[in-house]
């Protein structure tokens, strides 16, 4: 199933192509639970600063809490 992505993490997305690729290469569990937590805040701000806290450890090829 397809988890919403939140508006901020899209626009990440396009910005450095290899954070897409990285993504992408995650398990589908990983994915999730990256999608989850990006999109648990309600305010814009908050979504962004956990998208950048992440952002490392996405490329690094680990999940939300490896």
């Amino acid at each position: 199933a397809a988890f919403s992505v939140p508006e901020e993490f899209k626009h990440k997305l396009d910005k450095p192509p290899s954070l897409k690729t990285a993504f992408e290469a995650l398990t589908p569990g990983r994915q999730r639970a990256y999608l989850l937590y990006f999109s648990a805040p309600k305010q814009s701000k908050t979504r962004e600063a956990r998208i950048e806290k992440s952002m490392q450890q996405i490329f690094d090829g680990k999940g939300l809490n490896d």
